[in-house]
């Protein structure tokens, strides 16, 4: 007797893990393979984000050591690098054109228009374009970042799960949409929490809130920076040195910068949708040369990456640099004047690639020059200039996107900065405040509105 109840004991102790396990999830209502399903896609999209990051950096740095062992002739480097870029221009060009068009730009938006119901997911033909062809607009050294094409191949491989799996609940594609793209953003950046808050943040018109949705994006964040890490390091993005903590009296110095960019950050977005318009005309008008004149521009890039490298690529790259303090206010403003005019020419092209890190740069950049005026005028608040530079990096984004937050925690995971939260907060929402007073629209939703008003404008002129 005494037996059969201590055998009856170690089965339910035995059975109690599983017990709670069922317990668990029906009680929260979470379908665990929605769980795993979110688990595989942080998996996929960190692979992705990975091998687009170092094909990249590959790409760029084998062409300019190259060149450096091989070749010094300097008209054989600029047509040998004009080249190169072209055809990869052209190339990433072609194959958005004839294969997506909803694969040129960023991207995000059509995440967002996906979460709407509003645009569909086509990811057969999404994923080999945005992988290639970004790797191919990137490498030429265009101005554009990485976390666009992150953002949509996370998402899509997401839809792609909920597919294959051949799954019907809505909520579930949502979530899993969200997913891979919270994870894109996230291994895009080396940026977990921003890949989080982004999603809940700047998608919140489009995100449905609901524990499995946010359990799916948690957890696709992490497995996808676990992926990250484990190819490239856990160390910070952007390397820039230790900064003394701004003290009290001079923090209404941030809220100054704050609303700077708020300003700009509503014309920028402007600008940005102008010379979309302008690219757009020019196609219209010119749709056969089109592609030959946007890749021109491509191959411009191309030597200007060799000889002129702090007007290309992204410009996470350049941002320690520019933090230094090696570089002159003259300086550093003609080259946001240039990296501003060159921003909106690539992204206005409708090249495959994100805006997030050129404005990460020109917010650096308008930062600096602010600190070291600021640091001129006031010499008793024994500030850093490098210090302003951060905190901008952080309020053209939340000007621009209006995610203040997002902006805050994806600078402090960039950098490793944690002694500056407050006057980076102060930045940032004093730039959205001040951009939402001005009528400012988050540029996101503007491109996406504009995109559907034009498949509307082609489809009734058909």
């Amino acid at each position: 007797m005494i037996t059969d109840e201590s055998n009856e004991l170690n089965n339910n102790n035995r059975n109690q893990p599983s017990r709670l396990v069922r317990r668990f999830f029906s009680v929260r209502k979470i379908p665990l393979s929605t769980l795993l399903l979110s688990c595989l896609t942080g998996l996929l999209t960190g692979f992705a984000a990975t091998a687009f990051q170092l094909i990249i950096g590959w790409l760029t740095q084998y062409r300019v050591n190259s060149f450096d062992v091989s070749v010094q002739n300097f008209f054989l480097i600029s047509v040998l690098s004009f080249l190169i870029s072209f055809v990869l221009a052209y190339f990433s060009y072609w194959l958005v054109f004839k294969f997506a068009p909803e694969a040129s730009g960023s991207g995000i938006p059509e995440i967002e228009g996906a979460l709407d119901d509003i645009r569909p997911v086509r990811w057969w033909r999404v994923l080999p374009v945005k992988f290639l062809g970004g790797i191919a607009a990137l490498g030429s050294g265009m101005v554009l970042g990485r976390e666009g094409p992150t953002v949509q191949i996370g998402g899509n491989i997401g839809c792609m799960l909920f597919d294959l799996f051949r799954l019907k609940d809505k909520d579930v594609r949502h979530a899993l949409i969200a997913s891979g793209s919270a994870g894109g953003l996230a291994a895009a950046f080396n940026a977990p929490l921003a890949g989080i808050m982004f999603v809940i943040e700047e998608m919140r018109p489009q995100f449905r809130y609901s524990f499995i949705s946010i359990k799916g994006v948690t957890i696709s964040v992490v497995v996808a920076v676990i992926v990250l890490n484990y190819f490239r390091g856990p160390s910070a993005e952007i390397i820039i040195p230790d900064n003394i903590t701004p003290p009290v009296q001079s923090l209404w110095l941030f809220l100054l910068l704050g609303c700077l960019f708020g300003v700009f950050g509503v014309f920028f977005n402007k600008l940005v949708t102008l010379f979309q318009n302008v690219f757009s005309s020019i196609q219209n008008k010119y749709p056969k040369y089109y592609m030959y004149i946007v890749s021109t521009m491509g191959g411009c890039f191309g030597i200007f990456l060799f000889y002129f490298p702090e007007i290309t690529r992204g410009g996470i790259e350049i941002i320690p640099s520019l933090t230094s303090g090696i570089h002159g206010i003259a300086f550093l403003f003609i080259l946001f004047a240039l990296r501003l005019i060159v921003t909106l020419l690539c992204f206005g092209s409708g090249a495959p690639g994100g805006i997030f890190a050129p404005m990460l740069a020109l917010g650096t950049l308008f930062g600096m020059c602010f600190g070291i005026v600021a640091v001129y005028l006031f010499p008793t608040f024994n500030l850093s200039p490098s210090v302003f530079a951060i905190a901008g990096m952080g309020a053209l984004f939340a000007a621009t996107v209006r995610a203040p937050m997002t902006g805050v925690l994806l600078v402090i995971e960039l950098t490793h900065h944690y002694n500056i939260i407050l006057p980076l907060i102060i930045t940032t929402l004093g730039a959205t405040m001040l951009a939402q007073a001005l009528g400012g629209k988050p540029i996101y939703s503007m491109l996406l509105k504009r995109k559907i008003e034009q498949e509307k404008e082609r489809q009734s002129s058909t």
